[in-house]
Parts: structure tokens; sequence; C-alpha cells
């Protein structure tokens, strides 16, 4: 359950360097930030202000983080966290 893994990545966050897979947690946490729905930018701008110096400190990510957030949404897809793209605005994620 992504609730548990998010109190887990919390509770770490300052031992260990984001991953592509830490990043999904964030992208969900982000869009609980925003009652469940939000737009592509301001997920980045979520991440960017609660996440910059971790990022910083987790390697080649802090390069890719970018184009990694988006790939998360993918991911959170498959697993059926979020809606599907063609259920949303253009431009928009929402926890399903």
């Amino acid at each position: 359950m992504i609730t548990t893994d998010m109190n887990s990545f919390i509770r770490n966050y300052h031992k260990k360097p984001i991953t592509k897979n830490t990043l999904c947690l964030i992208v969900y946490e982000g869009l609980e930030y925003y009652n469940g729905k939000a737009n592509i930018i301001d997920i980045a701008k979520y991440i960017h202000k609660n996440y910059e110096n971790l990022l910083k400190n987790s390697g080649d990510i802090y390069y890719s983080w970018q184009y990694d957030y988006r790939w998360s949404a993918t991911q959170l897809r498959k697993e059926g966290k979020i809606k599907e793209s063609i259920e949303c605005d253009r431009g928009m994620w929402e926890i399903k």
C-alpha cells in the first residue's frame, strides 16, 4: 500500500537518496497535497520546493528528476493509484 511506503519514506528520507521508486511516492504525496488533483507543473513545483536539497544529494537523479517524475505517473497509473490520462483534463493528474 502506498501509504505504508510513504510513511516509511518520510521516516527515513534524510538517510536515503531519492530514487525513481521514491519519486512515485513523492508524486502521490504531491497529489494528496493538492486534494487529489493537480497539473504536471504544480507537481514539479511541489517536488522542487519540498525535495530540492534531497534531490541535490541523490546523484544522477538530480539531473533527470523532471523526466523521472513523469515516469512515476505512468507507474502510478499501472498500479491503479491515479486515473488514466484519458480520464483527466490535459496535463492533469488525479488520484482514483
